[in-house]
């Protein structure tokens, strides 16, 4: 610090400001959300942390100032940290990949209640359909469903739409070419959010799907929208999700250990990979982006931010095969499917 000018002692605080900001990022996986929930909202900006750490290093090389080495030495223990921000794989999309007879399709999509900007109700129907007829996935789960708005999926002999759906018309579906005999809810309190399962049975096995909708965090995906808000009111607000969603993801772990069968997760964390919400929700499973997708796997609709927040999670024995995001605009989300083996 003693042989740098004033603006690069200024240069240097702010570096430590987001140096530790990002290794603070870096706990949040492990750290309950209720502890401390302001700090939780660290999860949503990884990556501007990532990318702003490395502008830093930058910046102090071209110098030859060793100060690079505070980002640096924190951006090395991201090798460590297990969580994939970019996959550098070019991925095997679904379309790739033709479906043996133990395979297993998956398909979730936050639908928005069919509704968008950009498109009118009936292009949202015809558009949704199609993209699931071209794909034809064995299981769709949908989040913020509308069985008003929703297509006609007559290829799926099978369907489960939550115990409140009827009742506001409004929440999660689950749809399936293979009998359902078992299907329930997790019953989040207080919040349009919750959990819902079905239990599929396939040629001699029988599959728990779990389709989840966690604590809405009513994220304006605009960015100029944001920066409009209250800062202590927009850190409040999302502080309150985070520790809606951890006393959701206990109601999950405490319903999943009862459960028989394997499970297979999916559907709108409302959080990224980053998160308590996910790391506890995924425990031992594989993650089907890391495995065969590619790029950020951007879920959500945000100007700067690529967000993943929308994840089809596979018990750990199941070998993952495809994994595809569909770039389509039905939705403030995008879908995703995956392919998976299940012997």
């Amino acid at each position: 610090m003693k042989n740098l000018g004033l603006w690069n002692k200024v240069v240097f605080f702010l570096n430590s400001l987001f140096a530790i900001a990002l290794l603070i990022g870096y706990t949040l996986p492990y750290f309950p959300p209720k502890v401390f929930p302001p700090i939780s909202v660290l999860t949503l900006i990884i990556p501007a942390l990532l990318a702003t750490n490395v502008i830093f290093v930058i910046y102090w090389l071209l110098l030859f100032k060793k100060q690079f080495l505070l980002s640096g030495l924190i951006l090395v223990l991201w090798l460590f940290i297990g969580t994939t921000l970019y996959n550098f794989s070019s991925g095997i999309p679904v379309q790739n990949v033709e479906q043996a007879s133990e395979d297993l399709s998956i398909f979730s999509y936050n639908v928005h209640v069919f509704t968008s900007d950009k498109f009118d109700k009936e292009q949202i129907r015809e558009g949704v359909l199609e993209l699931i007829n071209t794909n034809a996935p064995d299981i769709l789960t949908f989040q913020e469903f509308s069985k008003h708005n929703s297509p006609n999926f007559k290829n799926y002999k099978y369907s489960y739409l939550g115990n409140e759906t009827v009742a506001r018309n409004f929440g999660q579906a689950i749809y399936s070419k293979y009998p359902i005999i078992n299907q329930g809810s997790l019953d989040f309190k207080a919040t349009f959010n919750n959990g819902i399962f079905v239990d599929i049975v396939k040629a001699q096995d029988t599959i728990r799907i779990y389709n989840m909708h966690m604590q809405t965090l009513t994220l304006t995906p605009e960015l100029n929208a944001l920066e409009k808000e209250d800062t202590k009111s927009l850190v409040g607000r999302l502080g309150r999700a985070f520790k809606k969603q951890q006393e959701q993801t206990n109601i999950f772990l405490e319903h999943q250990k009862n459960s028989p069968y394997k499970t297979i997760v999916a559907g709108d964390f409302n959080n990224t990979a980053f998160s308590y919400t996910y790391n506890k929700i995924r425990g031992s499973r594989r993650d089907a982006f890391e495995e065969k997708g590619s790029g950020f796997g951007r879920t959500f609709i945000f100007d700067i931010i690529p967000l993943r927040i929308d994840f089809i999670l596979p018990d750990e024995s199941y070998d993952v095969k495809a994994f595809e995001n569909f770039d389509v605009g039905y939705s403030d989300h995008f879908p995703i499917m995956a392919i998976v083996s299940t012997k």
